[in-house]
């Protein structure tokens, strides 16, 4: 990533060489047409969700130059700016990038990307004798910021109700396992199962949470070209 992380208080990313442009549509789920300086550029979008209520045109977007010649693309777009609830990052890899420095404040060993059973899992973890597992999700939809309310996920995952069948499953089996929602995006502090997109997530939500799995919230605080993880909640 072509950033800067700070680690001084709260794990926070700063992301360098940005342009501000306005989005005009999507290509397919990696690549959109923004207009950069009066000039058509066609960009990486670094989240496949759908991102219906963000990626509308006319919409403000914050873009990252990327100095790579092996690249098709030279821009990647990482946030957009929502009327009512300000700017929205959509890098899909920020949440992980967050969560490894929080967990990395907290455990004496942090390993991504563990496989256990038949899913890999994007944190395991040791404290002592204990061992964990935690699965990441990033949220960006809300319908009401002054609800202070974000669901997810946006699109059908089928890979998500895997990971919460697999982390009940892990629970029996001696782990502490959580679930941690980074909500990236400022005002929104609890994360619902989207059940109009998905409601096969939001039941397999409820059983992992009933064997055991922690479901974590993690606030976030989010600028045009940053975003800094500020707090977290468990449930």
């Amino acid at each position: 990533m072509n950033q800067q992380v700070n680690t001084n208080e709260k794990p926070e990313i700063i992301y360098e060489h940005t342009v501000s442009g306005v989005f005009l549509r999507r290509n397919n789920r990696f690549t959109a047409e923004v207009m950069i300086g009066g000039r058509q550029e066609t960009v990486h979008v670094k989240n496949t969700g759908r991102l219906g209520e963000l990626l509308v045109p006319e919409a403000k977007v914050t873009l990252q130059r990327m100095n790579s010649p092996q690249r098709t693309t030279k821009y990647d777009l990482i946030s957009v700016y929502r009327p009512g609830f300000e700017w929205i990052n959509v890098d899909s890899l920020a949440p992980n990038a967050l969560m490894k420095l929080y967990l990395e404040s907290l455990y004496e060993r942090v390993k991504p990307e563990y496989t256990y059973g038949n899913s890999r899992f994007d944190f395991y973890a040791e404290k002592g004798e204990n061992h964990f597992l935690h699965e990441v999700k990033g949220c960006t939809l809300s319908y009401d910021r002054q609800s202070g309310i974000g669901y997810f996920p946006d699109a059908p995952t089928e890979r998500g109700v895997k990971h919460l069948e697999e982390l009940a499953k892990a629970v029996k089996e001696g782990y502490f396992c959580s679930i941690d929602f980074v909500i990236q995006m400022n005002g929104i502090h609890l994360v619902l199962p989207n059940d109009q997109t998905q409601p096969q997530f939001g039941r397999a939500l409820e059983r992992a949470r009933e064997a055991g799995v922690k479901v974590n919230y993690h606030s976030c605080f989010v600028e045009a070209d940053r975003i800094c993880l500020t707090e977290g909640n468990q449930c």
